[in-house]
């Protein structure tokens, strides 16, 4: 008599749980991306059908036809606030903008402490993260909670094949948040004056010609550095298409420019832009717990007398001012 085994139960075809599997990854990569200061343009786009999520579009300018940035494409369901608007003024760009500017700007945007923000911008170079890396110290600075950087910003979007929109803003409700600046991650003249000769790294962000001062910003009073400070150039952190290098490579470089993550550190550069750069590098991505930014950096310190290395000669001043002027 032949054995009888048992028939195992019906199941649906595989081919039927694929959308399953599908919905499980682009939880994964939503999660992944809600996680990280950074987002690829696949794990961003993934999160854009949250209602909740604000994609703030920072690029600034407008081309010869009037048209701004935002204007000529942006992604979907994106929010214009241009970088001009998270700056100071002209003779001292790096300031914050006033308390009421600021949660002004941020209320028009519908972003509350937790509102999930991600910060989106040109893309061409590693300058131009230095924008969004000021606008997500701005907002973290202002008590915003959960915060990312589109790495490679709309360049490495459209890269990566994914569309752009010429539609409207999208209207969203006006927030009743008020700023409150958290004053571990903001470093004033007076914190800096306090760091001179002591225990806080003074990490100037600025490429080498500024902290040799061989040149100088237009708004400072003189080329330099502040006293004792030690030159890390922004642009250190980027692979060659403009992207931020992976976080083991990142860990690498910190390591070659001997930073002690553990040392109290303050970021500046000319106007606290470059200097985001150093800042969201250390604290955000490599977990450093006390570095704060001076925002405005040496434009405001050279004007305050403080104490400055790497000054030249008046006679050399004058020299460089007729070449700047020449070059201009």
């Amino acid at each position: 008599m032949p054995v009888m085994t048992a028939v195992p139960a019906v199941r649906e075809p595989a081919r039927l749980l694929y959308p399953l599997f599908a919905a499980l990854a682009m939880l994964v990569l939503a999660a992944s991306a809600q996680a990280s200061p950074l987002a690829t343009p696949a794990e961003l786009s993934v999160r854009l059908s949250d209602p909740a999520l604000r994609v703030i579009d920072i690029r600034d300018g407008k081309d010869d036809t009037g048209k701004t940035p935002f204007e000529r494409g942006h992604i979907a369901g994106s929010l214009p606030a241009p970088y001009s608007k998270w700056r100071g003024p002209k003779d001292n760009p790096g300031a914050l903008p006033s308390k009421d500017a600021l949660t002004a700007l941020v209320q028009s945007l519908g972003i509350t402490a937790t509102t999930p923000v991600a910060i989106v911008y040109a893309g061409a170079n590693s300058t131009d993260f230095g924008a969004a890396a000021r606008a997500y110290w701005t907002l973290k600075a202002a008590g915003v909670k959960e915060l990312t950087i589109l790495n490679g910003g709309i360049k490495a979007w459209t890269a990566a094949g994914l569309p752009l929109s010429a539609d409207a803003p999208r209207a969203v409700a006006r927030s009743d948040f008020t700023v409150t600046l958290d004053p571990a991650l903001v470093a004033t003249r007076a914190d800096v004056e306090r760091a001179l000769g002591g225990i806080t790294l003074l990490l100037d962000a600025r490429p080498p010609a500024f902290f040799n001062g061989e040149t100088r910003h237009a708004a400072a009073k003189q080329p330099g550095t502040i006293a004792g400070a030690k030159n890390v150039d922004n642009a250190v952190w980027f692979a060659p298409n403009g992207t931020l290098l992976p976080k083991p490579q990142v860990r690498q470089v910190a390591q070659a420019h001997a930073l002690d993550l553990s040392q109290p550190t303050v970021s500046f550069c000319n106007t606290g832009h470059w200097a985001a750069t150093n800042w969201f590098v250390l604290s955000e991505v490599l977990g450093q717990k006390d570095v704060k930014l001076y925002p405005e950096s040496i434009v405001d310190w050279s004007k305050s007398g403080g104490a400055m290395d790497n000054v030249p000669s008046r006679l050399q001043q004058f020299w460089m001012q007729i070449r700047d002027a020449l070059a201009g």
